[in-house]
């Protein structure tokens, strides 16, 4: 039986619609179809995959049963160049088309996934992924710079994680579009930007997750080069964990989700509150062992008997101090008495040969007018007014002239030659 068309007044009900699109479908045969492979998932042994035209923007979905995997000779993954038998097939219940595949060949290395390992490999050789040019990313960033799409659940991970963590983080959103052909320079602009902010610390380049195909612009080579020469740490959250654009790999910290890379910049308040009480906790009770075990030791010396009771040390050197006061005051008189005597000895000497000693022995001292001594006859003519110099006084006295002495027994012995 024949329906009749579907008019305003009388619709068809959505199952016969589907179930005519599915009859219509089911006459057409299958198809060899060449593409990339831009999405490949297994899920209960079945696969669920993504086939890109190579010249024209066109993607098509397909599925492949679990009992058609086993039969292929060849192993297939995200990003080969495969030609693929398949035949339209739709889902009545769900009101979708798919392409089941009911066989898979390879055709050789994908021209993206070979594109992409070119460029990798001349960026790895610039020495763009090494370690050493990797920067650390502040512990406790004030201004978070944030590139992602606007309204997108990209942005409110991160926003809500980081805030959740730190509320007091601060964050400067560029926005671009980080799908299709505008991904690579709007997202380097907003990278420059937000690297030109003196007030930035470091900046998450984030986007949800998606097939290989959405992702390429982060692989793109104006990206991978602008955030290569950022001063501002990059941190690189693009898609999920098996995702890895080349951003990835030049960026000093690679999150495996907007989540994780909140996580990985901003430290969590409440661990940090944690960590300070241990630490404070610590350092009390480091304090606390320091000052028992230096009251301890101050016990122990006061406790010692040179400290106990400082008596013992005048008592114990008194007798000695006694002993050698004693033995100084001998030492002192001996050399007093030694020195007295010595002192005699020399008295004596100087008086033997002291001047007063002749005259007390008769003699006397005769001096010139001039005061000079006299030796002979010849310094006091007659006349001269002498000095004579006795042991108890002095007189003056006027020469009579040299006197003449004869031998005893001479004729005129004695005569004075002068008075």
């Amino acid at each position: 039986m024949t329906e009749a068309p579907a008019t305003r007044e009388h619709p068809w009900p959505v199952a016969l619609l589907s179930g005519k699109l599915k009859e219509y479908l089911d006459r057409l045969g299958t198809v060899w179809v060449e593409g990339e492979i831009t999405q490949w998932g297994v899920s209960g042994g079945n696969v669920y995959g993504k086939l890109k035209d190579l010249d024209a923007d066109a993607t098509i979905s397909f599925t492949m049963w679990s009992s058609v995997k086993a039969r292929l000779g060849e192993e297939f993954k995200q990003g080969d160049h495969a030609i693929l038998l398949v035949k339209p097939s739709w889902w009545v219940k769900g009101g979708s088309l798919s392409m089941q595949v009911y066989d898979m060949k390879h055709v050789g290395l994908g021209d993206l996934l070979e594109r992409l390992e070119r460029l990798r490999s001349q960026l790895a050789a610039e020495g763009l992924f090494d370690q050493g040019r990797k920067k650390r990313l502040p512990f406790l960033p004030a201004v978070v710079g944030l590139v992602t799409a606007r309204d997108s659940d990209a942005e409110q991970d991160v926003l809500r994680n980081a805030r959740l963590r730190w509320p007091a983080v601060e964050f400067r959103t560029a926005y671009a579009s980080v799908q299709g052909d505008r991904t690579a320079p709007e997202v380097v602009n907003a990278i420059r930007r937000l690297d030109a902010d003196p007030e930035v610390e470091v900046i998450i380049v984030a986007r949800g997750g998606g097939d290989f195909q959405n992702l390429l612009g982060f692989s793109d080579e104006r990206v991978v080069r602008a955030a290569a020469a950022a001063s501002t740490p990059i941190v690189s959250a693009i898609g999920h964990e098996a995702d890895r654009p080349l951003l990835d790999e030049v960026a000093d910290l690679r999150a495996s989700t907007p989540t994780d890379a909140a996580k990985r910049v901003v430290p969590d308040v409440a661990e940090e509150l944690v960590r300070v009480e241990q630490v404070r906790a610590r350092l009390g009770m480091r304090l606390s062992s320091i000052l028992g075990r230096e009251i301890d030791r101050i016990g122990h010396l006061r406790a010692r008997p040179v400290l106990a009771d400082t008596g013992w040390i005048v008592d114990r050197r008194a007798e000695e101090l006694t002993r050698w006061v004693a033995r100084g005051a001998e030492l002192v008189e001996r050399c007093i008495e030694k020195q007295s005597g010595r002192v005699g000895e020399l008295r004596g000497h100087l008086r033997a040969l002291s001047p007063q000693a002749t005259l007390d022995r008769g003699y006397a001292i005769v001096q010139g007018d001039d005061g000079h001594v006299l030796r002979g006859p010849d310094g006091a003519p007659e006349g001269a007014r002498l000095t004579l110099t006795l042991a108890e006084g002095a007189l003056g006295a006027v020469s009579t002239g040299a006197i003449v002495r004869t031998a005893p027994g001479a004729a005129g012995s004695g005569t004075r030659a002068a008075e």
